[in-house]
């Protein structure tokens, strides 16, 4: 099955898309890559999920991307009498360690991390910013504060503490668990949320040791200062705006997500846009004309993937969500101001001789008029840096590992193939030649380029270019 457009998609599964026939609804509308957010469900849950994705994987003999989002360390309230409490603009408010449920004098807050790292003026936001506080007096078990936007609490609500690095590891007892089931059940990604240093990450990497993906959620404003340093760090990046909106102010998130754009692109690394982009079809079968130019901005930006969340996990219209979604980004990409701007803002090549190849390549399909790039790869990153160049025709990456297949479905413009080791350069342009054809990227007489490493099985070593021609 061939995708015409060059942007991913991704699905967050959830009650509304549990069934094997709803997941396959969900590929044949356009779905790249499926997201599980271990926010909710248990293991039993996802893997009958699992099961199904990979039953329509061998199914449709494609491969399929499989995300596994970590829930991460989350601020919460502790429990409030009678469940709930309102509270009143100008009143004051404490937030202690104390057990006790809380009222309308004060409630608890069971992370003394949070009392160790805020100071007075510090805003605390509760339930997502409905509420706001600002901290007037703090010690190592409380803080007192000033209610600045009014509004009702309840038992568990999150809190979120703005501008601050919290002493909080990105991973919990539960997240670990989780990270076991995904690793023993063949996850291609791993999502991390509340990352706030590369650290967070560098610590991840160590613990799964090339086992899996690793994707960094930005949802945290203090991780901004060290942008670069994450994504290098990290496999895939996320702009996780929801959170992001939370903590920052709403005209703040624009130009961040371009930014965030921007370095991953430099970077060559793959860039998920997410959070509410057809927020309105959750519950109606069409969006609002914001949330289509919303997708739309992300796609003339160049991400490499655009992600759906409650609108298919809960929503009353999960696969027109995704057929939405596929024909926004095609009527994007059909447009003739999309390359121009995509290549306006395109990087260019790092001082490396794979970046050399890619970069010919790049020049090569557009002179000989190529009908698509061939890579094969290990790794995945002699196809990721073919990803980079945003060329102007489809990326064939070819690979005889499985779970690289899969990862690379994320990538922009590739069309990953699973397929045998090629033994030497000859069998390479034969299997390339092949596979193209086979998979409706060419006819009789068209040609195509292609990179590869030499010799061949070893990450990292793209220095071949080959221009082939398909032969009846």
């Amino acid at each position: 099955m061939r995708r015409h457009r060059n942007a991913k998609i991704v699905v967050t599964l959830g009650p509304a898309t549990s069934s094997p026939q709803t997941i396959e609804e969900l590929f044949q509308n356009g779905a790249d890559v499926f997201r599980l957010n271990f926010s909710h469900g248990d293991h039993e849950t996802h893997a009958k999920a699992i099961e199904a994705i990979r039953a329509l994987e061998k199914k449709c003999d494609r491969p399929i991307g499989l995300l596994m989002d970590l829930q991460g360390p989350k601020l919460r309230l502790g429990e409030i009498r009678n469940g709930t409490v309102r509270l009143e603009k100008g009143a004051r408010y404490r937030l202690d360690l104390s057990p006790e449920p809380g009222d309308a004098r004060r409630a608890p807050l069971p992370h003394p991390e949070v009392f160790a790292a805020i100071k007075p003026k510090q805003e605390l936001l509760i339930d997502d910013g409905k509420v706001r506080l600002e901290v007037e007096e703090c010690g190592e078990d409380f803080a007192d504060t000033k209610v600045i936007t009014g509004g009702e609490i309840s038992d568990h609500k999150g809190v979120n503490v703005p501008d601050v690095v919290l002493a909080v590891a990105a991973l919990t007892e539960k997240d670990r668990g989780d990270l076991e089931f995904a690793l023993d059940n063949g996850a291609d990604w791993v999502g991390l949320s509340f990352i706030q240093q590369p650290d967070d990450v560098a610590a991840v990497r160590d613990l799964v040791d090339g086992r899996i993906a690793i994707l960094a959620k930005l949802e945290k404003p203090m991780a901004m200062a060290r942008l670069d340093d994450i994504i290098e760090l990290s496999d895939a990046v996320m702009v996780a705006r929801g959170d992001l909106g939370v903590e920052m102010a709403p005209e703040e998130v624009p130009s961040l997500q371009k930014r965030i754009i921007r370095a991953c692109r430099l970077a060559g690394k793959p860039v998920i846009v997410a959070t509410q982009m057809l927020d309105s079809m959750v519950h109606a079968p069409r969006p609002t004309r914001a949330e289509a130019s919303d997708v739309a901005t992300a796609v003339y930006d160049g991400a490499d993937a655009v992600m759906l969340s409650e609108e298919t996990a809960t929503g009353d219209y999960p696969v027109e969500s995704v057929a939405m979604m596929e024909r926004i980004i095609k009527r994007v990409e059909a447009d003739p101001l999309y390359r121009t701007i995509m290549d306006a803002d395109h990087p260019g090549p790092q001082a490396t001789t794979s970046d050399a190849i890619t970069a010919a390549a790049r020049q090569a399909a557009e002179t000989v008029s190529a009908v698509a790039i061939v890579t094969f790869t290990t790794s995945g990153s002699t196809t990721l840096r073919a990803s980079r160049e945003r060329p102007g025709v489809p990326i064939l990456g070819l690979t005889g590992n499985i779970a690289t297949a899969r990862r690379l479905v994320l990538g922009w413009g590739v069309h990953s193939v699973h397929t045998a080791d090629v033994e030497s350069f000859s069998d390479m342009v034969e299997k390339g030649v092949h596979i193209a054809f086979r998979e409706e990227f060419a006819e009789t007489g068209g040609r195509l380029v292609i990179t590869a490493g030499v010799p061949f099985g070893i990450s990292g070593t793209t220095n071949i270019l080959r221009i082939a021609e398909v032969k009846a």
